[in-house]
């Protein structure tokens, strides 16, 4: 399953059924999990670590070393999981000793010439379309799904089940269950239709909206919210999820709600 011209260091793990297409690179410390498919022409460097059934596009170098100066050369890896779609060209780069490594979660599909940077975690079941570039340290949660050329500011968080518009320029924290865009990027709404999706109950969205309506849509300020949130709603799982998600948020949040111009 290992094309000829394929070149392939005798160190590097391979799993059974990997498909390896000519004028591919693997370096020696790398693993590959079984049934996963490598297109023509990826570069696969030292530190990756790739799990199984996943499809790597024409084009994609994954475990390149940062694009940092900071980076001194040490130890660092790239895990991508299951199940993952890279589309052409996309670049994912190793860790830092600030975290030890980039993670891109399983199922997820990054479409064509994004780039994941240093020390990003990227949580299960993401889509990151066309052209998006997240820098380091960045974390986006499960289910996130990021429209294409969008650009995402180091060290920026981005909730479960958020949906980003395209062209967005994430410059502060997006807490999870919500719809973003506009320029400032600001907060359009809860992701009601990807929650129905997943199968939230209407009762679970109609919380989470009226919860948005208080952080959001109300005149108290974000530490007055979280107190109102706390106090007269019942505890949840959603609920808790952005409570906690506020609380831990360094850079702020986004905008609140605004009308259309």
């Amino acid at each position: 399953m290992i094309h000829q011209l394929a070149v392939v260091d005798q160190q590097a793990k391979i799993g059974k059924n990997v498909t390896i297409e000519p004028f591919s690179t693997i370096a020696a410390d790398v693993e590959i999990g079984e049934g996963t498919w490598i297109g023509p022409n990826v570069t696969i460097m030292n530190g990756a670590r790739i799990g199984k059934n996943c499809k790597i596009f024409p084009g994609a170098v994954i475990a390149a070393i940062p694009q940092d100066l900071k980076f001194d050369g040490e130890d660092s890896l790239v895990y991508i999981g299951d199940n993952t779609v890279l589309r052409e060209c996309v670049t994912v780069n190793r860790g830092t000793k600030a975290l030890g490594y980039t993670k891109v979660g399983s199922d997820c599909l990054i479409m064509a010439t994004a780039h994941v940077a240093h020390d990003c975690v990227v949580g299960d079941h993401v889509v990151v379309a066309n052209g998006c570039a997240i820098a380091g340290h960045v974390e986006i949660g499960d289910y996130a799904i990021i429209g294409g050329i969008s650009a995402i500011h180091q060290f920026t968080k981005i909730g479960k089940h958020v949906m980003v518009s395209g062209g967005a320029l994430v410059r502060k924290d997006i807490p999870p269950f919500v719809k973003v865009a506009r320029e400032p990027l600001s907060y359009v709404g809860v992701n009601s239709i990807g929650l129905r999706r997943r199968g939230f109950s209407n009762e679970s969205i109609f919380e989470i909206q009226s919860i948005y309506q208080a952080l959001f849509q109300s005149k108290l300020n974000v530490t007055q919210a979280l107190e109102y949130i706390e106090r007269d709603f019942q505890a949840s799982e959603e609920r808790d999820e952005v409570i906690s998600f506020v609380q831990q948020s360094a850079r702020g949040l986004v905008k609140g709600y605004t009308k259309s111009k």
